[in-house]
């Protein structure tokens, strides 16, 4: 799960600097706000490849999905993006959980097919 959860967060990660460039040519926002926003957002993104696997780290990462949906406030675009990112995020922790079960019935498989050692 680790692995597709961060991959989804870093693909974030380049989607919120982009977002920002687009934000900081509306000229009703300044652009150390803007600035410190997306900082902030890229931050977590990158924070959170680390959290993921950590109790609460998934629901992080939901909370971050929301976020960047309501991001389209500002830049409209990002209503589409942050949808695609949410159902990249919600297969990215379905699939990845199946991915971690299945390695871990390979592994018990492997284990009890080894002969012990006398």
């Amino acid at each position: 799960m680790r692995i597709l959860c961060s991959s989804t967060l870093i693909g974030e990660f380049f989607v919120i600097g982009f977002a920002g460039l687009v934000a900081m040519k509306d000229p009703d926002l300044a652009m150390s706000t803007v600035w410190t926003v997306s900082g902030v957002a890229m931050f977590l993104c990158v924070l959170l490849c680390g959290l993921v696997t950590r109790p609460g780290g998934v629901a992080l990462g939901w909370a971050l999905q929301v976020a960047l949906i309501a991001s389209g406030f500002i830049v409209p675009t990002m209503f589409f993006l942050g949808a695609v990112f949410a159902a990249l995020w919600w297969a990215s922790v379905h699939y990845g959980k199946k991915v971690d079960e299945a390695k871990a019935r390979f592994a018990a498989q492997a284990d009890s097919s080894t002969p012990d050692a006398a």
